[in-house]
């Protein structure tokens, strides 16, 4: 009995729930290496993959047989014959297959419509794929899709390709559809749609936005008995008589969405409003001048509403005190660039609708602190607010904040510019704040950081940008006290030096790294950022001319997961350029403008070591006639979008 291990007595199914509950994936890692038998567990329990390199697809499936949701976002170079390879080569091995409920192939431009079928055909429990922004899908792609009968989410943001013939393919193979995105698919028309609410009576969410759809969808959609939740932003042909036909049908309604739509005006809204009493949310931000007295009156009937955004609208303080009295269950407020808002009109608003927990008052110039203690005082689950170009507010109303909305989550200051360190001291009473955009408030110094770093241990995103008075000691802070941090923007903060580039090195989890303009950062700088962040995914250099060729090429070693760069106005050669664009098998997405000491000769190797797998490339507009034929078409063939600048 002295040769037991304590793990002996742990039975499996007992290891399963105990694996159950780590939900971190740092802690998940951590459990894998404990011992042979916690990585047995984990490959058997392990429902969600997301693959960053497409070379290990093939290991991880046959390692995870039991996975239910498959992410392939991050694999731009997934095609047919990737497919036909995986589904042969594990043939004895096909559990997961089996297994598979969620597919995401959003961006995966290489797949055509026999990589589709053979997944639509093998994967018999596949119940939702997002297939967004894959430029070669179409009409053919969305046939094969269809024989995914089982389908009950579709994604097919902005694939361009598809027309009516294809979305009749999808309706008819796919008939228990209950989530459908065609937000940017051009192409559609009513025809397509009017089928679509034939064929899919059990649609609970559609999202039509920037469709040039007519009154004519809206009395097909109208039809659909159990439609929850219906997008139309952007879409310049929907008027006030289709919304007619949305009032007077969809009787399961809880959602609508008519944000910038130009031929909306109160009438519509009213339509929609007085046919739903149930609705949870309305929003209709830059979609009508004024909310008209009628359109107020009908709200009353709204006792249930939840969101209430109408951005863009002149408003008054009855209006705000009219919501307050009658939409007690309010919950989420949108009046960005709202004209009309004044101090006594929030008020009025805040105090009557006490369960709000997201407030936008994004460029309402006029409101100073006494609004800030209104919703501090009133609103104590708040949990995000957007104050961004209130210039009027001041530490004062910061401090009644920090006392009261403990629960604040997302805070946007960006350009109120009386925020300093004072403001940021009391604020640090708010310990669940994640995200933090101070972008233009020039009166923070380091002293603001360090008041940061102390308290905001779960903090996510900072926007610090042209925060000119923070250096590399407020960095320091940072990296001690913020290591959660994934998003982080230092554009034109011009103290900053390679010193502080090495601490932001030490930020393992950041993904988003914007640092435009700091003109003291050297090859040393950002050598130590791409050595110590790892998961890097978004870099813009953007006139960081000091770098030389060492650092692009430390670079192009250790940032294997970046996906988008910004190399704009840098003093990278061709040689760097190419091992930058050839040695990042990741990268996306490149803006090349402005390179002075790269050639013709220098970007055509460059460009022709990713073709493939870019999908955007900005440009300068005389290498339109630089470059060869061949190369342009080589990219236009593969799908990447050339912009010249």
């Amino acid at each position: 009995m002295s040769g037991l291990s304590i793990l002996d007595v742990f039975t499996e199914d007992l290891l399963v729930r105990v694996r159950g509950e780590i939900g971190d994936e740092l802690d998940a890692k951590t459990w894998r290496l404990v011992c042979k038998e916690f990585l047995r567990v984990d490959s058997l329990t392990r429902s969600t993959l997301r693959v960053n390199r497409i070379e290990f697809l093939f290991q991880l499936l046959e390692k995870y047989p039991n996975v239910r949701t498959l992410d392939l976002s991050l694999c731009p170079r997934v095609n047919d014959g990737i497919i036909s390879s995986l589904l042969s080569r594990t043939r004895n091995s096909l559990s997961w297959t089996r297994s598979l409920k969620s597919l995401n192939l959003r961006r995966a431009t290489g797949l055509r419509y026999k990589g589709l079928e053979m997944l639509a055909i093998a994967c018999v429990c596949l119940e939702s794929v997002d297939v967004s922004y894959c430029c070669g899908f179409g009409d053919r792609e969305a046939a094969a899709l269809s024989h995914a009968g089982g389908l009950s989410e579709l994604k097919m943001d902005k694939c361009l390709n598809v027309t009516d013939v294809g979305l009749a393919k999808i309706a008819i193979g796919c008939l228990n559809l209950e989530r459908l995105s065609l937000k940017w698919c051009l192409e559609i028309s009513d025809l397509g749609i009017d089928l679509l609410c034939k064929k899919c009576q059990n649609l609970k969410s559609l999202d039509l936005s920037y469709l040039k759809v007519t009154s004519d969808s809206l009395r097909s959609i109208a039809t659909l008995p159990y439609l929850e939740d219906l997008a139309l932003v952007g879409c310049p042909l929907v008027d006030d008589f289709g919304l007619q036909y949305v009032g007077n049908g969809c009787p399961s309604l809880q959602i609508i969405d008519v944000s910038r739509c130009e031929s909306v005006s109160s009438s519509g809204i009213i339509s929609v409003i007085k046919g739903h009493s149930g609705l949870l949310q309305l929003k209709a931000g830059y979609c009508f001048l004024e909310l008209s007295t009628t359109a107020l009156y009908n709200m009353k009937g709204l006792k249930n509403i939840e969101t209430i955004i109408i951005d863009g609208a002149k408003l008054s303080d009855s209006s705000l005190h009219f919501i307050s009295t009658n939409c007690k269950s309010l919950v989420e407020v949108g009046l960005s660039k709202c004209v009309g808002v004044t101090d006594m009109g929030i008020i009025q608003l805040v105090s009557g609708c006490v369960n709000l927990k997201i407030i936008n008052l994004t460029c309402c110039h006029s409101i100073t602190d006494a609004v800030i203690y209104a919703i501090a005082g009133s609103c104590h689950s708040l949990v995000c607010l957007k104050v961004e170009s209130c210039h009027i507010i001041t530490e004062k109303g910061l401090y009644q904040l920090g006392l009261f909305c403990l629960l604040l989550e997302e805070l946007d200051l960006t350009d109120c510019c009386s925020v300093n360190d004072k403001a940021l001291e009391y604020l640090s009473r708010c310990s669940e704040l994640s995200i933090l955009k101070l972008g233009l408030c020039t009166n923070i110094s380091d002293k603001g950081l360090f008041h940061i770093a102390s308290k905001f241990s779960k903090i996510r995103e900072l926007d610090l940008y042209r925060c000119v008075g923070i250096g590399d000691d407020g960095l320091a802070s940072l990296s001690t006290g913020c290591k959660k941090l994934k998003n982080l923007n230092l554009s034109y903060c011009d103290k900053i030096t390679d010193r502080g580039m090495g601490y932001i090195g030490s930020l393992k989890e950041l993904s988003n790294l914007e640092i435009r303009g700091l003109m003291n950062i050297t090859s040393a700088g950002l050598t130590a950022v791409a050595a110590g962040c790892k998961k890097l995914a978004d870099l813009d250099l953007k006139h960081c001319e000091k770098i030389d060729d060492l650092g692009f090429w430390a670079l192009a070693f250790y940032s294997q997961n970046l996906r988008q760069i910004n190399l704009g106005y840098c003093a990278l050669s061709n040689v760097a350029l190419c091992m930058v664009m050839g040695n990042l098998t990741r990268l996306q997405d490149a803006k090349l403008v402005h390179l002075n000491y790269c050639t013709r000769e220098g970007f055509e190797l460059a460009l022709w070591s990713c073709c493939g797998r870019m999908k955007k490339v900005k440009l300068i507009a005389a290498l339109r006639f630089m470059l060869s034929s061949e190369l342009l078409e080589a990219l236009h063939t593969t799908g990447c979008k050339i912009r010249w600048d």
